[in-house]
């Protein structure tokens, strides 16, 4: 059940999706609350799990991540133990950045980041088969990437 936030509330986790590093005494400042309280509020977000955990995020391209490509899955089933299978398969995979089952057309939506084609061809071989589930998969690729944004609009 979600949990009941105030403007406060709303404004600490503003300051940190924008920014997951400021210091308390700066997050306390940018939202208008001593250190303390904020930093009892925060802590408190964090153990409600309203804040699931701090990440950097890292542009792929300057990684070696060229390619970022969406792909529809269906599987062979639709029973218990294939989504199961598939669902774990695709936690072990560190080229696929989300993973959503889907209701409507396809069964599962992949993004997934690659090198480039050559390497997205790879693991399409290798990873998106019948051994995980796997019936038919369709691919697009984004020709531009207009926006991307890890903050909700709180």
């Amino acid at each position: 059940m979600p949990i009941k936030l105030d403007e406060l509330d709303r404004r600490i986790l503003r300051a940190l999706q924008d920014n997951g590093r400021m210091h308390n005494t700066e997050l306390a400042q940018a939202v208008g609350l001593s250190p303390s309280p904020c930093l009892r509020r925060v802590r408190l977000l964090e153990e409600a799990g309203v804040i699931e955990r701090y990440v950097a995020v890292v542009d792929p391209a300057q990684v070696g991540f060229h390619q970022t490509l969406f792909t529809r899955v269906w599987l062979t089933a639709q029973d218990a133990d294939t989504i199961d299978r598939f669902i774990e398969a695709m936690k072990q995979l560190p080229q696929v950045m989300e993973c959503y089952i889907m209701l409507g057309e396809c069964d599962a939506m992949l993004r997934l980041v690659v090198a480039d084609l050559d390497d997205y061809r790879r693991f399409q071989t290798q990873h998106l088969t019948r051994a995980n589930g796997i019936q038919n998969v369709k691919t697009d690729l984004p020709s531009q990437i207009v926006k991307r944004s890890y903050a909700l609009p709180l």
